[in-house]
C-alpha cells in the first residue's frame, strides 16, 4: 500500500502523540503530506509537519488548518482525533467540567471541520474521519461524561455524512476500546493498583489485551484510501470484540 496516498494532504488533531502520531505516521509512509495539531506541536517528528492548535479556541485551531493548507498545498484527509478524558458518574463531574469536555471531544470537530472544509471541496479525495469509541456504544462504568461526548461524535459523524455526500465529502469514525497510549499509562500509573487495572483492561476484551494504537491507525489508513470511496458515514470499531462478541467464561 505504500504510495496509495501520494500527491494527497493530511491534517491530523492530536498528532503529536497516541492514535493521532501513529496515524500520521501511516499516512506519511503511505505518501502523504501530513500536518499535525496538537498543543505540544513540538515534539512532532519530520517529516510530519506539526502545527500548535488548541480545539477549543475557534481563532487558533483555524488558523492552523489554514497553515497547513498554505504549507502543504490543500487538504484532502482531516483526521479530528484531539479528544480528553473524564472519569466518574454524572455526580463526579461539575459542570465546568462537562462544558470544557464536551467542547474538545465534540465542538472541537466542528471547528476543526468549519476550517477545513473550503480545502476539502477541492478535492477530489475527500474524507474525514473521526475518533469515537467503545464508549459510544458499550455502556462503562465510571465514564458518563466521556461517553456522552463520544456518542455524540459517532452521532455527529453521521450527521456530517449525510450532509456532505452530495459534495464527494466522505465521513466517518473508528470506535477504538481501551488504546495503549501514554494518556492510558498516566491513568493506570494514578491508581492504586496499576497492574491489576491493567488486568481487568485486558480481561473484559475478548481478545484478552487492550488495542494498540498502530492498530487503529490502520483502520483509519483503511477509511481514507481512496479505495474505499464508496465508505461513508459508517463506524469502524477497533475493540477486539468487545462491543459486538459476547464470550461464554469457564472456570
Amino acid at each position: 500500500m505504500t504510495g496509495e496516498l501520494s500527491g494527497l494532504v493530511a491534517v491530523v488533531t492530536g498528532g503529536a502523540s497516541g492514535i493521532g502520531l501513529a496515524t500520521a505516521t501511516l499516512l506519511s509512509q503511505r505518501g502523504a503530506a501530513v500536518a499535525c495539531l496538537d498543543l505540544n506541536a513540538g515534539s512532532v517528528p519530520t517529516p510530519l509537519l506539526g502545527l500548535t492548535a488548541d480545539v477549543s479556541d475557534n481563532a487558533s485551531i483555524s488558523a492552523a488548518v489554514q497553515a497547513a493548507a498554505r504549507a502543504l498545498g490543500g487538504i484532502d484527509i482531516l483526521i479530528n482525533n484531539a479528544g480528553i478524558g473524564a472519569t466518574g458518574t454524572i455526580e463526579a463531574n461539575p459542570d465546568d467540567e462537562w462544558h470544557q469536555v464536551l467542547d474538545v471531544n465534540v465542538v472541537g470537530i466542528v471547528r476543526t471541520t468549519r476550517a477545513a472544509l473550503p480545502f476539502l471541496r477541492r478535492s477530489r479525495h475527500a474524507v474525514i474521519v473521526n475518533t469515537s469509541s467503545i464508549a459510544a456504544t458499550a455502556g462503562l462504568p465510571q465514564r458518563a461524561l466521556y461517553t456522552a461526548s463520544k456518542g455524540a461524535v459517532l452521532s455527529l459523524t453521521r450527521a456530517m455524512a449525510a450532509d456532505y455526500v452530495g459534495e464527494n465529502i466522505r465521513v466517518a469514525c473508528v470506535s477504538p476500546a481501551t488504546v495503549d497510549t501514554p494518556w492510558v499509562r498516566r491513568l493506570l500509573a494514578a491508581t492504586s493498583d496499576p497492574e491489576g487495572e491493567l488486568r481487568a483492561l485486558r480481561a473484559r476484551q475478548p481478545t484478552g489485551r487492550i488495542v494498540t494504537s498502530d492498530e487503529v491507525a490502520g483502520a483509519i489508513g483503511y477509511l481514507v484510501s481512496p479505495a474505499a470511496g464508496s465508505t461513508t458515514g459508517v463506524t469502524l470499531a477497533v475493540d477486539g470484540g468487545m462491543d459486538g462478541l459476547r464470550m461464554r467464561h469457564t472456570d
